[in-house]
């Protein structure tokens, strides 16, 4: 990738960029415009899949906008099957660069099983939104220190 300048950028200068959406029949989107949101104003590109997503077209577009993570919102109690499923996908497709987290109404004990199975963090409701940019910010970065030093 080249700079303004017109030379190269390593994928440590490149923006982060983040996939949000609702998976499955859940239309309350407010938290996930929220989040979308705040990613935006902390400088991280935001591509926003808006609602009644599938887990297939949440992973084929994360493939073709090159994201770095992919944010799932959910209420609707459907956790247990559309996290695994996307996670699935995502293994599938050797997207083992790619974070995978998300957050709504989800019990501790479930969040438990999710992250065994690979998707990263899960924040509930009153989690303040700098939590969360921070969260994919740090795995981010770590993510592309792995790849430099590899």
């Amino acid at each position: 990738m080249l700079n303004i300048n017109g030379m190269e950028n390593s994928s440590n200068d490149r923006k982060i960029r983040v996939l949000i959406g609702k998976v499955g029949l859940d239309g309350h989107d407010r938290g996930a415009k929220v989040i979308a949101a705040a990613f935006r104003d902390a400088g991280i590109e935001v591509i926003y899949a808006g609602l009644r997503q599938t887990p297939e077209s949440m992973v084929e577009a994360a493939l073709q906008e090159d994201v770095d993570a992919i944010g799932i919102s959910i209420l609707s109690g459907a956790h247990m099957t559309i996290f695994p499923k996307v996670k699935s996908l995502m293994d599938g497709k050797g997207m083992n660069d790619v974070l995978l987290f998300g957050g709504g109404i989800i019990p501790d004990s479930d969040i438990d099983e999710l992250k065994k199975l690979g998707v990263g963090e899960l924040f509930t409701p009153g989690t303040p939104t700098y939590e969360t940019v921070e969260y994919v910010r740090n795995w981010v970065a770590s993510r592309r220190r792995d790849k430099a030093t590899a």
